[in-house]
C-alpha cells in the first residue's frame, strides 16, 4: 500500500469547486498566498480578511482565522486586530475598489502609521463583482460599463498607482511591491517577503497583484494575456518599490 503525504495544513481543501470566473486571477493570487503561508509555517497565528466583491469569494479557502468586513473596511479590521494582539500575522485582501476608493482612507492611515499588517490588493482594472464599471485602476481610454467611451482622464482623472503612493508616505520598515498573475513565481516571492516582512516587526507591507477579468473585459485568452502584460504592465510598473535594508531604486522592474 502507497501511503500519500498529508497535505499542507492550509490546502487541506484542495479540492473545493472554484468559485470564481474562468481566468479570474484572484485564484492564482491566492494560491501562492497559501504556499508562502505554509512555507512560513504561519497557519496558526494567521487571520485573513477579505473584503466585499470578488475577493469576499476568499472567506473560506483557507484553514486559517477569517473575517469578512464590509466594504473598504478590511483595512482598519487587520489593524485592530493586530494591535489586540501583536503575535497575529494580520493579511488584508481586497480589490481595487476596496482600497483605492472606499477603502482609500483607511489604507493611506494604516500606510503612514506603518501599520504592521500586510495588504495585498487584487487590481483587474474594474468593478468584477458588480459587472465591470469604471474603478479607480481604470486605464486611460478603456471602456467599462460606465465608461463606454473610454475612461476620460480629464474628468475623471488618471488611474490609482497605489504602490507608487504607499511608497511616498510609508517610512522606513515598509515593504512595498507590485506583482502579477502573468508571472507566479516572482508574485509569491513579493508576497513572502510582504509576510516576513510583518512577522520581523519592521512595518506597513504592500503588495498590488495585476490580475485578469476576462468575462467584464469581454476578452478570450490571448486579448486577456495582451490586455494583462503589455497594456496594464505599461502603466502599471511591476517591480519592488520598497524593501527595508535595500537601496533599491523605486519602480525598478524584477519580474
Amino acid at each position: 500500500m502507497t501511503v500519500q503525504p498529508a497535505m499542507p495544513m492550509s490546502w487541506r481543501r484542495e479540492t473545493k469547486p472554484h468559485k470564481f470566473c474562468p481566468g479570474c486571477g484572484h485564484g492564482l493570487v491566492l494560491k501562492v498566498l497559501g504556499q508562502a503561508v505554509d512555507e512560513l509555517n504561519i497557519q496558526d497565528k494567521m487571520v485573513f480578511g477579505c473584503d466585499i466583491g470578488c475577493s469576499l469569494l476568499a472567506w473560506d479557502f483557507f484553514n486559517v482565522d477569517s473575517i469578512q468586513t464590509h466594504h473598504g473596511r478590511t483595512t482598519p479590521v487587520i489593524t485592530g486586530m493586530k494591535r489586540a494582539n501583536p503575535n497575529l500575522i494580520g493579511v488584508a485582501y481586497m480589490g481595487d475598489g476596496g482600497g483605492y476608493a472606499i477603502g482609500s482612507q483607511h489604507l493611506v492611515s494604516a500606510a503612514t502609521r506603518n501599520e504592521k499588517i500586510t495588504v495585498i490588493l487584487v487590481n483587474n482594472t474594474q468593478y468584477g463583482m458588480t459587472g465591470g464599471q469604471m474603478a479607480p485602476t481604470t486605464l486611460p481610454g478603456q471602456k467599462t460599463e460606465t465608461s463606454p467611451y473610454g475612461r476620460d482622464v480629464s474628468k475623471t482623472g488618471n488611474p490609482t498607482l497605489g504602490p507608487e503612493m504607499v511608497n511616498a508616505i510609508t517610512g522606513e520598515g515598509a515593504y512595498v511591491a507590485r506583482g502579477t498573475v502573468s508571472k507566479v513565481n516572482k508574485l509569491k516571492e513579493y508576497i513572502k517577503k510582504a509576510l516576513e516582512n510583518q512577522i520581523n516587526g519592521n512595518g506597513f507591507s504592500f503588495v498590488e497583484v495585476l490580475s485578469a477579468c476576462p468575462t467584464n473585459w469581454r476578452t478570450n485568452a490571448e486579448k486577456t494575456w495582451k490586455f494583462l502584460e503589455e497594456e496594464m504592465a505599461e502603466y502599471f510598473k511591476v517591480g519592488e518599490f520598497k524593501v527595508p535594508g535595500s537601496r533599491e531604486e523605486e519602480g525598478q522592474s524584477n519580474g
